[in-house]
């Protein structure tokens, strides 16, 4: 599916208070990486860090749900999820040429 297609259906299945409430959308990104965060600390836990099939679509669903937010977030502060992917990658491969891909800080 193209990004910016999805972005559009993503948007018209918001059921959140859709006034472009950059705070609400933001936080609800945190909860649901956390999501993630929670199911790959489980198999760490209590699988060994062995990844069985039900474990990984079970973070593919929470994935979803991060794209999801993304995709609305990036809505509300006015960029397209290709934008958004096109700025990302336009920074990863400045730093890059330059030699600061690891390190620290947003402007290295």
């Amino acid at each position: 599916m193209e990004m910016n297609t999805y972005q559009k259906e993503a948007k018209a299945t918001a059921i959140y208070p859709n006034d472009g409430n950059i705070t609400y959308l933001a936080l609800a990104l945190c909860g649901e990486a956390g999501e993630v965060a929670d199911k790959i600390k489980k198999v760490l836990r209590d699988k060994q860090g062995q990844f069985y099939a039900p474990d990984i679509a079970a973070i593919a669903l929470e994935l979803g749900d991060v794209l999801w937010y993304a995709a609305n977030l990036a809505n509300a502060i006015g960029y397209t999820l290709s934008d958004i992917a096109e700025i990302n990658l336009q920074k990863i491969n400045s730093r890059v040429q330059r030699g600061t891909l690891h390190g620290s800080g947003d402007n290295r």
